[in-house]
C-alpha cells in the first residue's frame, strides 16, 4: 500500500478520468474513492487507460454504511462501476448498523481474493475492539481524519499495537490551518510549503496520506513529501497543534 494516495472525494465526475490519469503521470500509484463519491467509474476508466499494469496501481473503494446489510451487494455493484476484477481495499465507509455482519461479507470477499485486503474507516478504538471480539479477522486499515490540528494519539498507538494501518483523510485539514504560526515557520525553516509540511508529519507519524486535489501542481507539490523529512523538534511543535479540530464529523458517538 503505498503511503501517499489520491483522494477522489467531491471530484465531480467530470473531472475524475483527468484528474486520476495526472497523478498516474506524477507517480501516483494509489487511488482512494467510494461508492458514495459517484466517481468510481470514472476511477476505474482511468485505471483500466493508465498504459500501467493493474498490479501497479492500489484501488481502494467502500461500502456505503447505509447498506451494510448488503455489502455483497454494494461489493458488486462497486466492481462492476469500477470495471475491474477486484479492488486492492475495501473499506467498510463508517460504523453503522448492521457493521458485524458486513465485516464478515468484507472477510469472505478477501478468501475470495475479490478484496485483496479489507478495513474500516471512522472507527474508534472502541468500534475496533467491538469488531476484534466478535472477528478473528483484524481489519488491515483504519482510514480515519488525521492531521497535526487532530492528533489521535490514542488511536494511532491502538492501531499500531494490533497491526492495523492508519491512514489520513483530509490530512491538510481542507486547508483551513495552512496558515498556523507553528506550521509556517516549521516549513520556512524547511523551504517546504505548509501543506508539504503536514503531510511529511502525517506520514512521519507512520501514517499512510490520501490528499485529495484536481490540480495538477497541487498534486506534485504533494508528492514531494519524500524528498525531506522533519527533525524531532519539529515533530513535537507540531504535535503540540493538536486541537481536536475536525473537517468532517466525528464518530465517537456513533453506536
Amino acid at each position: 500500500m503505498p503511503w501517499l494516495g489520491l483522494g477522489v472525494w467531491q471530484i465531480p465526475p467530470s473531472r475524475t478520468v483527468a484528474a486520476v490519469t495526472e497523478a498516474f503521470r506524477i507517480g501516483y500509484r494509489h487511488v482512494d474513492t467510494a461508492a458514495i463519491y459517484g466517481n468510481e467509474r470514472e476511477v476505474g476508466m482511468a485505471v483500466r487507460e493508465s498504459g500501467l499494469s493493474r498490479e501497479e496501481i492500489f484501488v481502494t473503494t467502500k461500502v456505503p454504511s447505509g447498506v451494510l446489510r448488503h455489502t455483497r451487494k454494494a461489493f458488486e455493484e462497486s466492481l462492476e462501476r469500477l470495471g475491474l476484477e477486484y479492488v486492492d481495499l475495501y473499506l467498510i465507509h463508517y460504523p453503522g448498523a448492521g457493521r458485524a455482519a458486513a465485516w464478515d461479507t468484507l472477510v469472505d470477499l478477501q478468501k475470495e481474493g475479490r478484496a485483496k485486503a479489507i478495513g474500516v474507516s471512522n472507527y474508534t478504538v472502541r468500534h475496533l475492539k467491538e469488531l476484534m471480539a466478535a472477528s478473528k479477522t483484524v481489519p488491515a486499515v483504519n482510514q480515519v481524519e488525521f492531521s497535526p490540528f487532530l492528533y489521535q494519539r490514542e488511536l494511532l498507538e491502538f492501531c499500531r499495537s494490533k497491526g492495523i494501518q492508519l491512514e489520513a483523510y483530509s490530512p491538510l485539514a481542507r486547508g483551513l490551518k495552512l496558515r498556523d504560526r507553528t506550521l509556517t515557520a516549521v516549513a520556512a525553516k524547511q523551504r517546504r510549503t505548509a501543506a508539504q509540511v503536514m503531510l511529511r508529519w502525517a506520514v512521519q507519524r507512520e501514517c499512510v496520506v490520501i490528499p485529495k486535489s484536481a490540480r495538477p501542481e497541487r498534486m506534485e507539490e504533494n508528492a514531494s513529501l519524500f524528498e525531506f523529512s522533519l527533525t524531532e523538534d519539529e515533530m513535537r511543535r507540531l504535535d503540540s497543534l493538536d486541537e481536536g479540530f475536525r473537517t468532517c464529523w466525528d464518530p465517537s458517538d456513533e453506536p
